[in-house]
């Protein structure tokens, strides 16, 4: 008999290597797919138009089985994706803050008016640095990109173009709360209290809106909590992944 399957998808900007402890976490008793997204490894080509979906029909064509799911941030929204395009793969879901902005409803003007995404003016490489700054800063406070290592910020140029296609798709995405609703995976949901507005705004109506989940939000934490506070984040998702169904 096979082992239980976990599918980790980690967030824009960053690789698989990102649920490295969670997967020797979970290793001892499941199957553990951690695969690099389209575009972290072979780059996308500057100048192509990328959309989320091209990502979750990827990631549904990898499971084989009934997967308990895992996602951050970019990946947090393909999980869930994933769960509305192929809801008998998805045993589980466990999101540290997943990007499904298209909860947001008319009494959130404000948290959808701070999405505008400023022009993407590329270099000769189809890189804009300025607008990985305004990414950057956006999630994690003024000044964030500068203070990142410079290994940080040249990965995230290496993938610059991509990240700025999902950011496009995936701000444009209009899947509602009663379509979330259609979820019936038992999901976890995290976040950081110190986190963007708008992704405080969208946990809560996701929350509100999935009919098996449970929100957690740790007081210390923010948008990156997964690395920043790796331990705390891996032993709250294997708990929840692990439990008796």
């Amino acid at each position: 008999m096979s082992r239980p399957l976990a599918l980790l998808i980690h967030s824009g900007g960053f690789t698989s290597r990102q649920w490295r402890k969670l997967g020797q976490r979970l290793a001892p008793t499941y199957e553990v797919l951690a695969p690099d997204l389209i575009g972290y490894g072979e780059p996308w080509p500057p100048g192509v138009p990328f959309h989320f979906r091209l990502d979750v029909e990827r990631l549904a064509g990898m499971l084989d089985r009934p997967a308990d799911v895992v996602g951050h941030s970019y990946g947090g929204l393909l999980a869930l994706q994933l769960a509305l395009a192929a809801p008998d793969r998805v045993r589980s879901l466990a999101l540290y803050e997943p990007v499904a902005f298209g909860v947001l409803g008319e009494a959130d003007a404000d948290a959808r008016a701070a999405l505008a995404l400023p022009e993407y003016r590329p270099d000769a490489a189809g890189v804009d640095e300025a607008w990985l700054a305004f990414f950057v800063d956006w999630w994690n406070g003024p000044g964030a990109w500068a203070q990142l290592a410079e290994p940080t910020r040249a990965g995230f140029r290496q993938v610059a173009w991509k990240v700025y296609q999902e950011v496009s798709s995936l701000s444009a995405d209009t899947t509602d709360r009663a379509r979330y609703a259609t979820i019936t995976a038992p999901t976890l949901l995290l976040g950081g209290a110190r986190t963007a507005m708008t992704e405080l705004r969208t946990l809560e109506r996701l929350a509100e809106a999935l009919p098996h989940a449970r929100l957690a939000l740790f007081p210390d934490m923010g948008h990156m909590g997964p690395i920043t506070h790796a331990d705390t984040v891996n032993a709250a998702i294997a708990a929840h992944v692990t439990a008796p169904r």
